[in-house]
């Protein structure tokens, strides 16, 4: 999967420097933000084959700013997004569930390259829950359970508005779990609590873990088609203090299809994985989680909502 990912990202920079030209000048900020709403809904009322109701609603808001005038760039983008679903006498379940914040601050060094530092914050809004196939809940997250922030110093390379990569060789990255049950149980990477052979908690864990190492940053977005868009941002990250070997992979993607000026399509995607971060695992395929280990994480989805944008 990571020579693929490579693959695929040395192909978009050798399009993206071969496309490379002179751009007209703009004003020094660009701003916009656009609001989503999708849903989705079935009902069966004397079906025969059977089936089950289903209604899924999700929103979402993209605010960008970004400056650019002399030497100075400073790029700022807010993704939100929360969705909630009900199938047959379920009860509702939370969906997408996403807060970040990203700001890259740079100076220009060369025609194409910034010295740059960069900020990122992830968390999500509400209450994590995973289900087994009787339909028992475990509680799993919350907000800041877990939170990210990662602070790095580098060179953003930006041959044109389509591409940029950070590449910075200092990066420090903080993990929170700001519920102590969550902590002491190691969930997110935490070293979890030091207990006695009864299992009582002799000393809590710490809810924050510190991690410095590299990280690259690549994104990409152009109109691949008429009314076909494509957004891309993949991170890669090293730590220096726990096998630097093992790469963390952050990798999402979206095509986006306008329909009209109100209405679009979108295919989302987005990969993890952190080699810290234990899953309930069935080694067997018995049906009983029976492990933890690290897995690549992955999600899809195909939605059609309205579009609303100032």
């Amino acid at each position: 999967m990571r020579k693929i990912l490579l693959l695929v990202f040395i192909a978009i920079i050798g399009n993206v420097i071969a496309q490379d030209k002179k751009e007209e000048p703009t004003a020094p900020w660009t701003k916009g933000v656009v609001f989503g709403l999708n849903g989705s809904q079935s009902a069966f009322y004397n079906w025969a084959k059977g089936g089950e109701n289903q209604v899924s609603l999700s929103g979402n808001i993209k605010a960008i700013a970004k400056y650019n005038k002399g030497k100075t760039s400073w790029d700022n983008l807010l993704l939100m997004d929360l969705g909630s679903s009900r199938q047959g006498k379920q009860d509702w379940r939370k969906g997408d569930d996403r807060f970040e914040f990203n700001t890259i601050y740079g100076h220009q060094a060369t025609k194409s390259w910034y010295y740059s530092a960069l900020f990122n914050f992830k968390t999500q809004f509400t209450k994590g829950y995973e289900f087994d196939d009787k339909g028992n809940s475990t509680y799993i997250s919350n907000f800041m359970a877990p939170g990210y922030m990662k602070f790095g110093l580098g060179m953003d390379y930006k041959p044109n508005k389509s591409f940029s990569a950070f590449l910075s060789p200092a990066t420090a990255k903080w993990t929170i779990v700001n519920d102590q049950a969550l902590a002491d149980a190691g969930k997110f990477g935490l070293d979890p609590a030091i207990m006695d052979t009864s299992g009582n908690i002799i000393t809590p864990a710490s809810k924050v873990r510190t991690e410095v190492g590299a990280l690259v940053r690549l994104t990409y977005v152009k109109d691949v088609m008429k009314n076909v868009n494509f957004a891309t941002i993949l991170e890669l990250y090293s730590n220096y203090l726990k096998n630097p070997q093992n790469i963390d992979v952050d990798w999402e993607f979206i095509f986006t299809f306008k329909i009209n000026d109100v209405l679009n399509a979108q295919l989302k995607g987005h990969l993890i994985y952190d080699d810290d971060v234990m899953i309930d695992y069935d080694s067997n395929n018995d049906g009983v989680y029976d492990m933890k280990r690290p897995i690549t994480q992955f999600n899809e989805a195909l939605t059609i909502g309205i579009v609303y944008k100032l």
